[in-house]
């Protein structure tokens, strides 16, 4: 009985954990989300560098490439790479690769 609780609580653990990073690494479109939705939703971009994205898009009008956020303060071609699969230009479509 005790394997069985055991593995039924593992498997529990794991599921749930798949299930959060999943939610956390969800597609955000950059041209429209606020700064707290970009924040959760890109690695490496914390609430400040979210607000300066936001900032930027408002003074400069709408991302047309994914490699444009390296024009904003603090982002570079690292943490552009890590989250090209989830920065989104337009609601259907994710933003171009290299």
């Amino acid at each position: 009985m005790k394997s069985i609780s055991m593995k039924s609580l593992i498997t529990l653990l794991a599921t749930g954990l798949f299930s959060i990073w999943a939610w956390a690494v969800q597609p955000v479109n950059v041209n429209s989300a606020s700064a707290e939705e970009i924040a959760e939703a890109l690695k490496g971009v914390g609430l400040s560098k979210a607000k300066a994205i936001v900032s930027y898009r408002n003074e400069n009008g709408q991302f047309t490439h994914a490699d444009e956020l390296v024009n904003v303060k603090g982002i570079g071609i690292r943490t552009v790479d890590i989250n090209r699969e989830y920065i989104r230009l337009e609601n259907s479509k994710l933003a171009a690769s290299k």
